[in-house]
């Protein structure tokens, strides 16, 4: 094959990566020639180099391996920058016919196709994906503990589009869009993930974490105080044994007074200092804080883990706040693991117990040892006071426990599930929480759930099942109980 003529092969692989009238080094290569713009790219690039004299011989044929040369150097300048449908599939099609020859000059092509397909995976520049989800719910009492008003609620309580667009080979944007108030589009997530020195990772905008996620420190509802969405500045840094992280956000927030006439404001001695009429609609700021956490994660073996967790919030007008946590987890083989942890609350001044602490033991079977069920099996112990941030852990049908955890002694939650095949599952769930004090007014909370999930597509799931609540939240009578259709689709 003639030189020139290999060359436009390659040439489509990298035109994008130089300028467009780049200098062609070459000097028997003339101006007027068609590909001279194309030899020129491809020599600033690194592509390709001449011979000692300073000509190119494009005119003489190329052998095997020059060519196979050629297309690794045009790989790795592909892998550095944006590349099309067209680009990757010729570069392909090049891999696979200089097999032999790349092997030759010690490229891996299996380690080439992974790096193709990292190219393919983000062709086109931007990638779309999301979520559907729209329940009905058929409840006992009206605006009760499942439902807003009356007994019978459809809503769609979850729709999200998630967008991405690798920028370089260091910068990707990611966003979210999804349901936010009543029926309005709000942005959930925006934020550059960049690609530090030193192998740090750094995110900038509103992003969420998880770090009881990433230990599988819960299976329900929500986590205590991480899955939530912050915005700040997030930076993390793998190890060999692990990795560690710490951010810092801030929270800016506005309240909307509505439904009263008038605003009285007190001071500290509880007397009047201020009035104001017709407020319904003012907007007043909210306690604000900065939030700054830190991490630390080891994995000491495939079978061993343990983490450190502290997050604190310095807010401008409450007393500041802060929480530490310590867990660990033990893999007795892949299908047995246990994982507890610890945490402990730093309130400031308030009645009561100002630095409580729990406790938290999991058990967790995988379906494969036992045959026909998975198992979980969590029990949280508390102290007066212990609070959620997140979420009511437990809240993922109706109000269980809610953010108050401290009006428990403890809660004992079993989850089991039962995977059929790929089309059908099953599961059920219970929770027991031991009220905290005695009374006409408190007992125990009990909450129980059996429930039957069919996939009729891979992305399309319709889910049905029943929960019933006793004394939600150890009020005494606060009771409902739900029939709850679910139809999700991810996409």
């Amino acid at each position: 094959m003639k030189k020139i003529l290999a060359l436009v092969a390659v040439a489509v692989l990298v035109a994008f990566a130089a300028p467009a009238f780049a200098a062609n080094p070459f000097m028997d290569v003339p101006m007027n020639h068609w590909a001279y713009d194309a030899v020129g790219q491809l020599a600033s690039r690194g592509v390709v180099s001449g011979y000692p004299d300073g000509s190119y011989k494009g005119n003489q044929p190329m052998t095997r391996y020059e060519m196979a040369s050629l297309v690794a150097r045009a790989l790795a300048v592909v892998d550095m920058n944006k590349a099309s449908k067209q680009d990757v599939e010729m570069l392909k099609k090049l891999v696979v016919e200089f097999k032999d020859e790349l092997d030759a000059l010690g490229v891996k092509v299996d380690k080439l196709d992974s790096r193709v397909a990292v190219l393919e995976e983000n062709l086109g520049g931007w990638k779309l994906w999301g979520e559907f989800r729209f329940d009905a719910k058929f409840a006992d009492e009206k605006g009760g503990l499942y439902t807003d008003n009356e007994d019978v609620d459809f809503d769609l309580n979850r729709y999200r589009i998630w967008m991405s667009k690798k920028v370089d080979d260091k910068v990707t944007f990611i966003a979210r869009l999804g349901k936010g108030e009543g029926t309005n589009v709000a942005w959930q997530r925006y934020y550059i993930d960049v690609k530090m020195p030193w192998d740090v990772n750094m995110w900038a905008g509103l992003w969420l974490f998880d770090w009881e996620g990433d230990d599988g420190l819960y299976t329900d509802n929500d986590a205590r105080f991480t899955d939530r969405s912050l915005q700040g500045f997030y930076f993390a840094k793998p190890f060999s044994m692990g990795e560690f992280a710490l951010y810092a956000a801030r929270k800016d927030t506005n309240t909307t007074v509505t439904g009263f006439d008038t605003l009285v404001q007190f001071d500290d001695d509880g007397n009047i200092i201020d009035e104001m009429d017709n407020v319904a609609g003012i907007q007043l700021a909210a306690d604000e804080y900065y939030e700054y956490a830190g991490r630390v994660k080891f994995n000491f073996n495939e079978n061993f883990w343990m983490s450190g967790n502290y997050i604190k919030r310095d807010y401008e007008v409450s007393e500041d706040e802060s929480v530490w946590w310590a867990a660990m987890g033990v893999h007795f083989n892949p299908e047995w693991a246990f994982k507890g942890a610890y945490y402990k609350e730093d309130l400031g001044n308030v009645t009561g117990e100002d630095k409580p602490g729990a406790w938290q033991a999991i058990l967790d079977v995988d379906q494969e040892a036992l045959g026909f069920t998975s198992v979980w099996i969590e029990y949280m112990d508390f102290d007066e006071n212990f609070k959620a941030w997140t979420d009511g852990p437990w809240d993922d049908y109706g109000t269980v426990t809610g953010k108050a955890l401290g009006n428990y002694d403890n809660v004992l939650f079993v989850r089991l599930n039962q995977k059929w095949n790929d089309k059908w599952s099953t599961f059920q769930r219970y929770l027991s929480g031991s009220a905290r004090g005695t009374g006409v007014l408190v007992d125990d909370t009990t909450n129980w759930t059996f429930g039957v999930k069919y996939y009729y597509t891979p992305a399309l799931s319709f889910e049905l099942a029943y929960d019933k609540i006793e004394n939600s939240m150890t009020v005494n009578g606060l009771d409902d109980n739900v029939v709850r259709l679910r139809t999700r689709v991810t996409f």
